[in-house]
């Protein structure tokens, strides 16, 4: 069984690799399926970690409200810049540079969790719970959306209920979508 902060952290991982492949390719058709893939990883983990680990964080930590406030935040920031990258032709003068951009917020939002939040989550929680845990973000995976969404909300809470209602549409839309082949997959292949 996988600890919750094995699952996250395997996610990153995903995401570091899928983001040195788009950079390091010369290929627009390559580069265009690793962003289709990039981004329904980035989306599919912010969305089911805002459900799933976000609030066994609250409900466990003395200072979990606050804390929970300040990653609602970041990811909210991190879905806008998602949401701008999502819609860019590889072609464009700014793609690789709002990849870039991206990705350096994410890889500080990665540190952080890697070294701080995880490891205090994972004192709070037996190994049964973690395992649990991190169950749960992978079922949840399967019904949160696959793109980035501009809500404009004056709560990041209701971000996440909304984007609930869009995952049918993203499914819908990702049948169009080129993938990469699951050869050419690094980390792993497409769920």
């Amino acid at each position: 069984m996988v600890r919750i902060s094995e699952a996250i952290k395997d996610d990153h991982r995903k995401l570091e690799s899928y983001y040195n492949i788009i950079v390091n390719s010369e290929d627009e058709d390559e580069q265009t399926r690793f962003q289709n893939q990039f981004t329904w990883e980035l989306a599919r983990h912010a969305v089911a970690e805002e459900l799933v680990v976000f609030p066994a964080v609250e409900k466990l930590r003395s200072d979990g409200k606050e804390k929970i406030d300040d990653d609602r935040r970041e990811h909210s920031a991190l879905k806008e810049m998602l949401n701008v990258f999502q819609d860019l032709n590889c072609s464009d003068p700014r793609f690789i540079p709002t990849l870039t951009m991206l990705m350096e917020g994410l890889a500080q939002h990665m540190r952080d969790e890697e070294t701080n939040d995880l490891v205090i989550l994972e004192e709070f929680l037996t190994s049964n719970e973690s395992e649990e845990l991190a169950e749960s973000l992978d079922r949840t995976k399967m019904f949160v959306p696959s793109r980035s969404h501009p809500y404009n909300l004056d709560n990041p809470t209701f971000e996440t209920a909304a984007d609930l209602l869009t995952a049918p549409l993203d499914r819908l839309q990702d049948l169009f979508r080129k993938w990469p082949e699951e050869e050419s997959m690094i980390a792993a292949p497409l769920e």
